[in-house]
């Protein structure tokens, strides 16, 4: 969502609020990544293609494209799609239902409008407020965090968009030293400093 009373800051800080512990976590990650091999990478297999619009729309407001893209060029949408489907199986029939009771309340809202998705983004945001505080808006909120900062191989952060956001640089380096714990590891030498 786009306003003064709202920022992308506020958006991310809820994703310290995730119910899940490292276990569970580990197993997602694990479910992600066999599911990142599949070949249906780019389609939908949870959503139909007007709950997957819908969907979007929801992430490009809660993330929306300014100066720097969004959770719509992350392809946030295929990661909770990807998530639904597998490793995220357990909120499936949360967010099958939420989505269709706020699907009516969006029709009841603007009868005009054949769905959430075909709204303007200034309807999109007014009627956002409208569910902001329920479970089904707090639960793809969080997905939506999920799908633009996870790996990219897992379905969203596409071309690592989210990390260059939050400038973060995927380079895992696995040498010693680590950290004081291993240092008596054999191979632990002390780089002398350059000059300057």
């Amino acid at each position: 969502m786009q306003g003064d009373d709202v920022s992308r800051r506020s958006f991310m800080l809820g994703i310290a609020a995730l119910p899940l512990s490292w276990t569970e976590i580990a197993q997602a990650a694990h479910d992600a990544h066999a599911a990142a091999q599949s070949p249906s990478a780019a389609t939908f297999s949870f959503f139909d293609a007007a709950d997957a619009a819908d969907v979007e729309a929801i992430c490009a407001q809660i993330i929306p494209t300014d100066a720097t893209p969004g959770a719509r060029e992350a392809g946030a949408v295929y990661f909770i799609d990807r998530g639904l489907g597998s490793f995220f199986n357990r909120f499936a029939d949360e967010i099958r239902s939420g989505l269709k009771e706020f699907q009516g309340a969006c029709r009841a809202r603007h009868p005009d409008a054949p769905s959430f998705a075909a709204l303007t983004s200034e309807r999109q945001i007014e009627f956002l407020k409208t569910v902001e505080n329920g479970a089904f808006f707090d639960r793809v909120r969080m997905l939506t965090l999920c799908g633009m900062f996870t790996l990219p191989q897992y379905g969203g952060n596409r071309n690592g968009i989210g990390w260059k956001l939050i400038g973060f640089e995927d380079q895992h380096v696995f040498q010693p030293p680590f950290g004081y714990y291993d240092r008596d590891y054999a191979g632990f030498v002390i780089q002398p400093e350059k000059p300057r």
